[in-house]
């Protein structure tokens, strides 16, 4: 019969021994063990916005705080995996950071340049949440009085004065299309963050993202997608979660 005082069948026990702790104990005992592999996993969690520069005052980003790929890490942390935190200077999360090793990155040459290094070492899986800008400043015009444009000399501050500017915006290089081939062996997940068109749209993105890329699964949110994530594995396979948590725990289990 359950015993009132615990509501745990082995709270005779507990009662026997004096304290409560034999139940806990015992409770972990009936716990899903926890995969050898993921034990030793050592992974890379990136995280939050890069940055490019306009010139040494003014710069252009997103509005990514590096929340979720801070609390990706720190999951993993709790889990017993070894956890390289790359994370964007900017992040305006500060949220305790507990992987074993943290580098902070600015622009996405640099966030480059730090994921290349790791390409050395053992690595598991890499988790890429960090949101990479899409663009990086190329040419700066400004409008002379005759209407024209003209090309501006590098700056550490552009003065007001110049007059109206134009600006080149130039694609940066897709980071993720390059991590296979510094990663070979290791799980990669990326993540597909979309504002523009529905749910349909994400998903179809992030299955190109996967494509085009080569890597494992492919994490898709954002104001398109809606409230929740999906993780998108290879084979068409697609599972919704209704928070972070529960996805930390799926991706756990790549």
């Amino acid at each position: 019969m359950r015993n009132r005082v615990s509501g745990n069948l082995f709270a005779p026990f507990a009662l026997f021994c004096g304290n409560s702790t034999a139940v806990s104990r015992i409770n972990w005992l009936f716990l899903p063990p926890v995969p050898a592999y993921a034990a030793a996993m050592n992974c890379i969690v990136t995280a939050g916005p890069t940055i490019e520069r306009l010139d040494d005052v003014r710069r252009l980003t997103n509005f990514s705080t590096g929340r979720l790929g801070t609390e990706l890490a720190n999951f993993f942390t709790a889990r017993g995996h070894k956890v390289a935190l790359l994370i964007s200077e900017s992040a305006t999360y500060a949220g305790e950071r507990r992987a074993q090793t943290v580098k902070t990155f600015s622009t996405t040459a640099d966030l480059r340049a730090k994921l290349k290094s790791f390409s050395r070492k053992k690595v598991d899986a890499v988790f890429h949440a960090a949101a990479v800008s899409d663009f990086a400043f190329g040419t700066i015009f400004a409008e002379t009085k005759t209407g024209e444009f003209t090309a501006l000399k590098k700056n550490k501050k552009i003065p007001t004065r110049q007059g109206n500017l134009l600006v080149e915006l130039l694609p940066t290089p897709k980071i993720i299309a390059e991590l296979r081939g510094w990663f070979s062996r290791a799980k990669i997940i990326g993540w597909k963050y979309e504002a523009n068109g529905g749910r349909a749209d994400v998903l179809r993105a992030a299955e190109k993202q996967m494509a085009d890329c080569a890597t494992d699964a492919c994490v898709a949110n954002g104001p398109a997608y809606g409230k929740g994530f999906n993780l998108v594995l290879a084979g068409g396979q697609k599972k919704h979660f209704s928070s972070a948590a529960k996805l930390f725990s799926a991706l756990e289990s790549i």
